[in-house]
């Protein structure tokens, strides 16, 4: 078991001048005014480095994002300095170019079913503003104009853009920039921690195919456009379908009432579970297909929507005779051509077959941890190189209750000190229903030794985290 311990990390004059001029995604006001601010400096393999030297096992990828690590940096650079050299910027607004072809015909090959015609964006949240307009505009196009609305599931995030902001299912990220895009509905998610006790997985699916029917019939299937979901629910931590029939029931839902079946993969698209998609991973066949981040190993800022030739067909013979949306950015050539090299990576390396191999050891590991600290682990979930330990100190109510601190005292003053201390970067938050919940996402080319470490780093931290709360 690795042991490591950070030195403290010192304020710099970079850590000042962020505070003073750059504003922070999702920050709270404690990092600009009291916090000692990380500035890292360096990435290698599955680490980054600070300012001070001190290293950091990034067992979040950076985002769930940076599918190679840290190492392929420079061979990606290469790509990307010859396209600069050669295109460095071009539209592909009525006019095609190399990368953006090249890329899209890649993605068509790796996507599952008749999904081959790729629209392009910058990150999630536009891929997503662009699955909603193509569903709607499909929609009105085959004469279903009264189709506005989109089902999505309670807790899920899809992007802090408006409409895909709208799509949230979670409260606290919308309610103060309501009223947003109307219309949006959401039904329950795939977790089953709390669920009735004696309850099976099959049952649970019957639960949540029922309830996700009701909805539809009481909206009136005439009214929904599309229903989006992740086939591994991030937020809310690692949620994983309880049964391989919950999305072939999604699927016949959708045909039997003329929606759209949306899969933002955003996340698990390109290799996360272990397949190329998420959708590939667990059996179903979406309508379109959202994607970002592990496109390029976010080397470069990309994203887009996979769809299938029926809708993109339908909405080329329709009254506007184009897809009536475009981004300055979208399909831009240097970013091509990072994704072109990312990809091409990942199958000379065998990423996404690495992810699978080593899945059921990443399972058993932190199994272990999760076994060695139940006194606080309520629950550990997920799949692929996507996992989560929701945090309680109740285990009959399978809650966090305040005795002796609250969850938000235990992880601003004892957790997330002791993920810092021993060099572990995981994503620790406070869940919809009050718990605390770590979760990690690592790069995919770990190795078993990786994972060791990482393994090894979460248990220290629990423990040193427990000790100082006095838990």
């Amino acid at each position: 078991m690795t042991t490591q311990q950070n030195a403290a990390p010192t304020e710099s004059g970079l850590a000042e001048i962020a505070k003073r001029h750059l504003v922070m995604n999702f920050t709270p006001a404690s990092k600009y005014r009291e916090d000692v601010l990380p500035v890292f400096v360096r990435g290698e393999h599955c680490s980054v480095f600070d300012e001070d030297g001190n290293r950091f096992f990034d067992g979040l990828a950076g985002l769930f994002c940076v599918q190679l690590g840290y190492t392929y940096g420079a061979e990606v650079g290469d790509a990307v300095r010859d396209q600069l050299a050669e295109l460095p910027y071009q539209t592909t607004w009525s006019v095609a170019h190399p990368p953006a072809a090249k890329l899209a015909q890649k993605i068509a090959q790796l996507a599952p079913g008749d999904l081959n015609r790729v629209f392009f964006a910058s990150g999630g949240g536009e891929s997503n503003e662009a699955a909603i307009k193509l569903a709607r505009q499909y929609q009105q196009t085959i004469g279903q104009g009264s189709r506005t609305k989109f089902i999505a599931r309670r807790v899920a995030y899809h992007g802090t853009s408006f409409g895909a902001m709208s799509l949230n299912g979670m409260t606290n990220v919308r309610a103060m920039f309501e009223p947003l895009m109307s219309g949006v509905r959401h039904t329950h998610n795939t977790k089953r921690y709390r669920r009735p006790e004696g309850e099976t997985p099959e049952q649970t699916t019957e639960f949540l195919l029922g309830e996700l029917e009701s909805l539809i019939v009481q909206e009136g299937p005439e009214t929904v456009a599309a229903i989006i979901m992740e086939p591994l629910q991030n937020a809310g931590g690692s949620l994983k379908p309880p049964t391989p029939e919950y999305f072939a029931g999604v699927r016949a839902l959708c045909d039997k009432y003329g929606i759209l079946m949306i899969a933002d993969e955003v996340i698990t698209g390109f290799g996360r579970l272990g397949s190329w998609f998420g959708s590939q991973h667990y059996g179903f066949q979406p309508d379109m297909i959202v994607f970002a981040k592990g496109i390029a190993s976010a080397y470069m800022p990309l994203g887009g929507v996979i769809a299938s030739d029926k809708i993109i067909e339908t909405v080329l013979d329709g009254p506007v005779g184009m897809f009536n949306h475009a981004l300055t950015y979208g399909g831009h050539p240097v970013a091509c051509a990072a994704a072109l090299k990312n990809l091409e990576i990942m199958e000379r390396e065998g990423v996404v077959e690495n992810v699978a191999e080593l899945s059921p050891y990443l399972e058993q590991q932190l199994t272990a941890v999760a076994e060695k600290h139940s006194k606080i682990v309520g629950d550990f979930r997920g799949d692929g190189f996507h996992r989560s330990f929701e945090l309680v100190t109740n285990k009959t109510t399978k809650r966090w209750e305040d005795t002796p601190i609250s969850a938000g005292e235990f992880v601003d003053g004892f957790l997330n000190p002791a993920l810092n201390s021993v060099g572990l970067i995981a994503r620790v938050a406070i869940d919809a229903e009050g718990n605390p919940l770590v979760q990690v996402s690592p790069p995919l080319v770990m190795t078993r030794d990786d994972i060791d470490e990482m393994a090894g780093l979460l248990d220290q931290a629990f423990t040193i985290a427990t000790d100082r709360a006095g838990l």
